[in-house]
């Protein structure tokens, strides 16, 4: 049955003669217990924080004085009581109201200071089960909630950074808070709880391995306005989630100005791609370019990484991202700066490098101080009209698949290699996806086609030009691996990377003409391999 309102306006002031301060996060606590206790404020509080404010030297009374009853079961059972939630819920216009609070001795609470166990940093941790159950808040959220249904009366605070806000106002107007601000506060609290819930949510669906729960909600703190969207009339933020891996959300911005959501998620591209290659196999560089690489390769050192990823495509390189698997030196530094670059991203940056970068200061520098684990599981969202798609994070890597040769001529061991590397970068390309490589180098790409033979060409396109660009005799796709991340499901693709010179195809099959193609591999004396996985991105 609906609850029906008795619509009793709301005061647009309320002066703030209670608070009740129960924090886990202490952060300026004792300074805003100070700033009230001096307006004449009455305070009430709880374990950790009624400590720290009484040692302080200021007067507080303990809940469970109000209550009556004393804090058990290890903090469990505290502030869950009709002389809390009544205090904050009753509304003060309100005749049974009041008359229910004169009968019960309840008195009402203005303020609500709350901020939550901290679960989000329990979990990133790596608490066992057990741990990170005890560090769910209980009490906190039900004040929270209550005080923020209450607005029209009760202020709530679930952030130390609107502190100054809060005491701004009451300096300001005789102790009184507006309506308008508790508006905005009450909103920042329930976005707050559901932020805290979609985590708890999310956690026990891991942990007990639900892969398709009844109800999925994703969770994020603002981490900054931008200036816009992918577009100029555009509004948009970035959100993180807490998920603990490295990459764009945990990065230091060590110099350049503020990213943008475009940088932000080429940035996440390119170093998820980058992240493929382990450090201890060798360097390795990947460029990004709208969400696509232009090139990717190793090589010997960290700078000849990304010359031979350069090279794959130069000019679409320009004003593109930059990512490394390894320490960022000073050589690489001298050769990146040589071109425009919007972002450097890996997951160190030695200080001479630095140094070099600082000569364009508005090249952004990110450090990390470690790589994403390409096989770690996690979630990935998308939002549709009316919907969210969520789905595992593509976490399947070539070298865990079993490869099947299919045509009459096994790969050499070197074309074995240029189809992994080859696959792995296909893996982060946006489909349909075709992609040449040769001695840890992406040859060709072709990216985002309708039609997987137009990306074949295209990438034999974009091969012939890097040949121009760099006086080659011949494209690197000459005696190159191709891979597709999907399977070819007629010969064209084929016959056009073998025309571009691929000698070796490396796709997941399961096409309904697998044997066409495989025929026309065996016609023309191509190595073949089939993985099992597809990697469709869009």
């Amino acid at each position: 049955m609906a609850v029906v309102s008795k619509k009793i306006p709301a005061p647009d002031k309320v002066k703030v003669k209670t608070a009740l301060l129960s924090v886990f996060d202490k952060t300026g606590i004792v300074e805003l217990a100070r700033a009230l206790s001096e307006q004449g404020v009455r305070l009430l509080s709880t374990g950790g924080t009624h400590k720290a404010i009484a040692a302080a030297g200021l007067a507080v009374t303990d809940v469970s004085e109000v209550t009556e009853f004393p804090e058990i079961m290890d903090g469990r059972v505290k502030t869950l009581h009709p002389k809390v939630h009544g205090g904050l819920l009753a509304i003060r216009d309100d005749a049974e109201h009041q008359a229910a609070m004169k009968a019960h001795g309840i008195e009402g609470i203005d303020l609500a200071v709350i901020n939550l166990y901290p679960f989000e940093d329990v979990r990133k941790a790596g608490g066992d089960y057990p741990t990170t159950v005890e560090n769910i808040d209980i009490g906190g959220p039900a004040m929270i909630r209550a005080s923020a249904k209450n607005h029209a009366y009760v202020t709530t605070l679930t952030d130390p950074a609107d502190y100054a806000e809060l005491l701004a106002q009451l300096s300001g107007d005789a102790g009184q808070t507006t309506y308008d601000f508790r508006k905005r506060m009450a909103a920042k609290a329930f976005a707050r709880t559901a932020a805290y819930d979609a985590m708890i949510s999310n956690w026990f669906a891991e942990a007990l391995d639900i892969a398709t729960p009844r109800h999925r909600v994703i969770g994020g703190v603002l981490r900054e306005e931008m200036r816009y969207g992918e577009n100029p009339h555009q509004k948009a933020a970035f959100y993180v989630t807490g998920e603990n891996r490295p990459g764009v959300s945990t990065a230091t911005l060590l110099q350049g100005k503020q990213l943008s959501y475009n940088n932000i998620n080429d940035t996440d591209a390119a170093y998820e791609l980058v992240a493929e290659f382990l450090p201890e196999n060798g360097p390795a560089c990947a460029i990004i370019k709208h969400a696509n690489p232009c090139g990717v390769a190793t090589g010997p050192s960290l700078v000849e990484a990304y010359k031979r990823a350069l090279a794959c495509d130069s000019t679409s390189a320009f004003g593109g991202i930059i990512a490394l698997n390894s320490l960022l030196d000073a050589e690489t530094a001298e050769e990146i700066v040589k071109l425009f670059t919007e972002v450097i991203i890996a997951p160190d940056v030695t200080e001479e490098a630095k140094a070099i970068i600082a000569r364009k200061p508005n090249l952004r520098l990110l450090s990390v101080g470690a790589l994403p684990d390409p096989r770690a599981a996690g979630l990935t969202a998308k939002t549709v009209s009316g919907g969210l798609l969520v789905q595992n994070r593509d976490n399947a890597l070539v070298e865990d698949m079993e490869l099947k040769v299919v045509t009459k001529r096994a790969p050499t061991a070197q074309e074995l290699e240029d189809m992994k590397f080859a696959f792995r970068v296909a893996k982060h390309v946006k489909s349909n996806a075709v992609v040449y490589a040769k001695d840890g180098q992406t040859a060709g790409i072709g990216a985002g086609q309708m039609s997987r033979v137009d990306s074949a060409r295209i990438a034999a396109i974009k091969a012939e030009d890097a040949a121009k660009a760099m006086g080659l005799a011949e494209p690197l796709t000459r005696g190159s691996a191709v891979a597709s991340e999907a399977f070819l499901p007629f010969a064209d693709g084929l016959l056009s990377a073998i025309a571009a010179g691929a000698t070796a195809v490396i796709q997941p099959g399961g096409s309904m003409r697998d044997q066409e193609v495989i025929d026309a591999a065996n016609e023309h004396n191509v190595a073949m391999v089939f993985t099992g996985v597809r990697h469709f991105r869009h």
